[in-house]
Parts: structure tokens; sequence; C-alpha cells
């Protein structure tokens, strides 16, 4: 199974908090992959420390990299415009990376359950940590 991880996910391993590097571990040495996409990749270097530079560019050169085409950006306006209509506003960030996720059929990685409602997203429960 490929795993799409949450933005907060990335920052907690690469801040080495709650236990998330080890969960990583765990997943890859049960033969899962790890990915991510450009949404990711921009929020976790738009406020990333000086000295976390190398260790940055690392992890990312050892996920998977999805990349986020014309149809999946669609459907991520399509998610929150529809959720939208039901009283729950999604961000925009969030709303890509679940696009991502479902135009890939990805499991994702997050700590933010709420800001993710969409019952066809599959979803990895994490350890509090």
């Amino acid at each position: 199974m490929t795993i799409l991880l949450d933005t907060s996910v990335i920052i907690d391993t690469l801040r080495r908090r709650r236990g998330r590097g080890e969960l990583l571990g765990a997943l890859l040495g049960e033969g899962h992959d790890l990915a991510c996409c450009a949404i990711n990749m921009a929020e976790v270097y738009s406020g990333m420390r000086p000295e976390e530079v190398r260790a940055t560019a690392e992890f990312f050169d050892n996920l998977k990299y999805v990349e986020i085409d014309r149809g999946t950006a669609r459907n991520a306006g399509e998610l929150r415009a529809k959720w939208r209509r039901r009283g729950k506003t999604l961000s925009l960030p969030d709303a890509m990376v679940a696009a991502v996720a479902l135009a890939e059929d990805l499991t994702l990685a997050t700590d933010n359950v709420k800001d993710f409602p969409m019952p066809e997203l599959r979803l990895l429960t994490l350890p509090k940590g």
C-alpha cells in the first residue's frame, strides 16, 4: 500500500516528535511506500528552519512524489464546494491533499482527521505519540 503523508506527519518526523520517524520506519518495514505531493512540500518549506534544509531535502528525496494534474485540482475545488454547502470549510491545502489521495487511491496518514471528513477517503489511524 502507498501512504500519502499529511504535512503534520512530515513535520513531526523531521522534528523528531511523537514517534513519527519510528512509525514511518515500521510502515516501510512492512513493505508500504510513503508518498508526498507539491502541497506537502510547499507547506514544509514555508515553515522550515535554516538548520533543517539538508534533512528536509533528504527526507523528501526518499518519498514517492505524486504529481497534481488538472483533474485532481478540479476535484479539490469541487470537494471544497461540496463541504462548504454542508457547513464545513476545508482549507485549500487539505482539499488538495485529499484530492491527491483519492485520485491515486492512496491511504492518507494524518493527525488531523477532522480536516478530512470525506467518507470515501482512506485514513491511516495514527497513535497519539
